[in-house]
């Protein structure tokens, strides 16, 4: 796959600011950087001007189609893509605020995950899914903490974990992982993580208790057993899974798998069969978008107790190859792409 450094132009004078546009599913060279109307905010809403947005593995599915389930999901659309301006987590600051909208002055810096969008100058977004960015972050910083909300709620609500359970993280390295690591050790628990020889230095930093080099040991070997396990990866049989949970532990799968088809649903219904018996449980989640999540994690990062990951920060033009390196799936930590000033 050639990965470009720089996404072509597309001239459109009507428009009202820039924006990454996507008109057909594809790799993300099919992406364009041009002009689009900008949004504007109902009485609810808050219009943001965006500083940086976070790219994720999340973007890159969305960008190519595929599994093709997600072409009939709200980020997706047939027979091309809904939505012209793709994008999610983000920070920036408060352009304008709606009628009703409460809580945001204009100037505000805040954060969150948008459906749609993030990828532009200007994004209108709910207050009730906005939250004020930590104070401690950049907002180049900040872009990469909406994702984290996808390991709080997989560890707190989906994994029902208690403080002073033992959490194995497999795939601790990534955008999801790194937050995994640092969330469950901030409640409490014991935690194992697995990655590579590259990035045991960088999880260790987090705060695991253990770390496995998977290129020099199996998780699945040596006898250890865990109350919860958090899996970025999905490569692994799910009956190795289920052998390395205590009894009454639970498997809380964060990955998409399953092939270009159905996706997580191939994961999901063997997960369902794999653990019907055996008193282990199959916890399959998916991430709800909330303001109060933010918070948590802005409150967690204001303490000092976790720090957000960012591998690089890349220029608006280099989208494109942005997501081409979070699509090849080695990213350490989340990569960032700065919007404006």
């Amino acid at each position: 796959m050639q990965v470009t450094s720089k996404l072509s132009t597309v001239a459109d004078h009507t428009a009202m600011m820039k924006a990454v546009i996507h008109r057909e599913y594809g790799e993300p060279d099919v992406l364009t950087l041009g002009e689009a109307p900008r949004p504007v905010p109902g009485d609810d809403d808050v219009l943001i001007r965006v500083v940086a947005a976070g790219v994720s593995v999340g973007d890159y599915h969305v960008i190519t189609g595929k599994p093709y389930l997600i072409r009939l999901s709200p980020f997706g659309g047939l027979p091309r893509p809904k939505h012209a301006v793709p994008g999610a987590a983000m920070s920036g600051r408060v352009e304008s605020v709606g009628a009703n909208a409460t809580g945001f002055r204009v100037g505000d810096e805040v954060f969150g995950q948008a459906q749609n969008g993030a990828f532009a100058e200007y994004v209108v977004m709910p207050a009730r899914l906005v939250a004020h960015k930590p104070k401690n972050l950049s907002c180049e910083e900040a872009a990469a903490v909406p994702w984290g909300t996808t390991a709080l709620q997989g560890l707190r609500d989906a994994g029902e974990m208690k403080s002073g359970e033992r959490v194995l993280v497999y795939g601790a390295s990534g955008a999801v992982g790194t937050w995994a690591v640092q969330l469950a050790k901030a409640l409490g628990a014991h935690v194992t993580a697995v990655c590579s020889t590259r990035n045991v230095e960088l999880v260790r930093s987090l705060g695991a208790n253990e770390i496995i080099d998977y290129t020099k040991s199996d998780f699945v070997e040596g006898g250890a057993r865990f109350d919860v396990l958090m899996d970025m990866v999905g490569s692994r049989a799910l009956s190795d899974c289920k052998r390395v949970l205590n009894a009454g532990g639970r498997y809380v799968p964060c990955s998409m798998g399953g092939g270009d088809w159905l996706g997580p649903m191939v994961r999901m219904i063997g997960g369902l069969l794999t653990f019907l018996f055996g008193g282990k449980r199959f916890k399959m989640f998916v991430q709800k978008v909330n303001a109060a999540d933010l918070v948590v994690m802005r409150e967690f990062i204001e303490a000092g107790t976790m720090r957000p990951v960012v591998e690089r920060t890349w220029s608006f033009s280099e989208v494109g190859a942005a997501l081409n390196h979070v699509g090849a799936g080695h990213s350490r930590g989340l990569n960032v792409v700065r919007i404006s000033g």
